[in-house]
């Protein structure tokens, strides 16, 4: 008999916040990601989180690139990532990541990163330690490397993937995929999560026209978003949207759906004010805010007051 699946049409809100809160109580989040020719998408994701809430967002970036990053979002903090003589990640990046992610409430790897060795240690690391994660863009080419990765760790995992980068994970094409989006990302997370003796939460956003978002017990279908969103930058905006939101205490199927929906409705109300030809990246950062005021107007409470 097929394994029933619980489908989810509507998306819910974070608490108000209390008068007395502080910084504190709205998570730290660390990211993890850049290199040279990609500074960018570690800072988009870092704006994104800020917008989405977080109280604190500390980016960790290679020493060569961290400046550099950080005058694109002076509102985080950050960690410069040791480096050799070439210019690649160091083994001693590793223990530099670990060190903050424990002060942190959630962990998010991969905008900008590039593939390597040096990567592939981060995020080896990131898969041990306890603490939330985020996976997507280079992060998730670095994981498809690595054989047997659902049955390392046990932390609760986010994997973001475009089919591209699902198609890497899967072994399967992507026109195979895109025949069948819903499908192939349940039969993907139920696979991940048998191999790793249901320890571990495991959520899968299949991003795309109606980015699908499953744990293998429910899934949603996104119906917001558009065209103009097909740009580069638009999935680390997502990325850091997402770790703010489970650094607020959502659970990460509940996070990454809220996520997913507030990203594509700023990609919407940017494309009724500028058209979808000149939308980019940038512009989903300036309408998030729009956005998550819309669904903390019509949706009902899912996560905890802060």
């Amino acid at each position: 008999m097929a394994e029933s699946v619980e489908r989810i049409t509507a998306v819910c809100r974070l608490a108000p916040r209390r008068p007395e809160a502080h910084k504190g109580d709205f998570g730290r989040v660390l990211i993890v990601g850049g290199s040279r020719g990609m500074i960018g998408a570690v800072a988009l994701a870092s704006n994104a989180a800020l917008r989405g809430g977080a109280g604190l967002v500390i980016f960790a970036a290679p020493e060569t690139i961290q400046l550099q990053v950080a005058v694109l979002c002076p509102c985080a903090t950050s960690v410069p990532l040791a480096c050799n003589a070439a210019g690649e990640l160091a083994k001693g990046s590793v223990a530099q990541m670990l060190e903050k992610a424990a002060d942190c409430d959630v962990l998010a790897i991969g905008p900008g990163m590039a593939v390597g060795p040096g990567q592939e240690r981060l995020l080896l690391a990131a898969l041990e330690q306890k603490k939330p994660l985020i996976i997507d863009a280079d992060g998730l080419n670095n994981l498809a490397a690595i054989d047997g990765w659902s049955g390392l760790g046990g932390c609760s995992l986010v994997l973001t993937p475009h089919p591209g980068e699902f198609a890497r994970l899967t072994g399967r094409s992507v026109k195979e995929i895109q025949a069948d989006r819903e499908g192939a990302a349940l039969a993907a997370v139920r696979g991940w999560r048998k191999r790793a003796g249901d320890r571990r939460d495991l959520v899968c956003v299949l991003k795309g026209a109606g980015t699908v978002v499953t744990d293998g017990r429910r899934v949603y279908r996104n119906a917001t978003g558009n065209p103009g969103m097909a740009s580069g930058g638009s999935g680390d905006v997502l990325t850091g949207l997402t770790a703010a939101l489970m650094g607020q205490g959502l659970a990460p199927f509940e996070a990454a759906c809220l996520a997913v929906h507030c990203h594509g409705r700023a990609g919407d109300l940017a494309a009724q004010a500028i058209g979808q030809v000149s939308l980019m990246a940038t512009d989903l950062l300036d309408y998030l805010p729009a956005a998550m005021k819309e669904v903390s107007a019509q949706s009902p409470l899912c996560g905890p007051v802060p």
